[in-house]
């Protein structure tokens, strides 16, 4: 192996170490807690080290962002791929993203919620957030109905997803009946 190769392997070790410990950080105390100061301890580098990487808080966010699109994509394609039939799948797919939203309050916050510098919705937006959204459609798009654009009804019943995780994570809904608002939510929106 090269020098140029170990230290850039390196680098990529110590991003990953950033990224990893910002997001603990967040979801222990919140996004509020984690500084630059705080991180460079934690990771015990210097912050020059820390800023080499990033230039803020808000790349950082958006770096934990990117992390979480992969994570939520492959955990929806996993329980959609499980499910049997176009109910199942669009059940499966709405209690994954509902219980990854509650499982990974600060990386839902980082994808959602935080402003992490990323595009969304246009042609410049990441690849990992397209996919995420691609693995909803994947789902989606043969429950979205005649006449209906498959994307537009994703966007539609994605919403509902994420209002139901805002709504619920702030005490606004009871979290008792979320299966029965999946259920709702799987037979009058997606009309299955």
């Amino acid at each position: 192996m090269s020098v140029k190769e170990r230290k850039e392997r390196e680098r990529a070790e110590r991003e990953r170490l950033i990224v990893a410990t910002a997001r603990e950080l967040a979801e222990q105390q919140g996004w509020g807690a984690v500084t630059t100061r705080l991180l460079a301890e934690r990771i015990e580098y210097s912050q020059p080290v820390l800023y080499s990487h990033f230039r803020g808080k808000r790349e950082i966010i958006g770096a934990v962002a990117l992390e979480g699109a992969v994570e939520l994509a492959a955990a929806v394609r996993a329980a959609t791929s499980a499910a049997d039939g176009p109910r199942e799948r669009v059940a499966a797919l709405a209690r994954t993203y509902l219980d990854f939203a509650e499982r990974n309050p600060a990386v839902y916050d980082a994808l959602f919620q935080l402003d992490g510098g990323l595009a969304y919705a246009r042609e410049d937006t990441p690849e990992p957030l397209k996919d995420a959204f691609a693995a909803l459609l994947e789902c989606l798009t043969e429950v979205a109905g005649d006449g209906v654009h498959p994307g537009m009804f994703t966007e539609v019943f994605w919403a509902a997803l994420h209002g139901l995780a805002t709504l619920t994570r702030a005490g606004r809904l009871r979290p008792e009946d979320a299966g029965p608002r999946v259920e709702l939510l799987v037979d009058r929106l997606a009309m299955l």
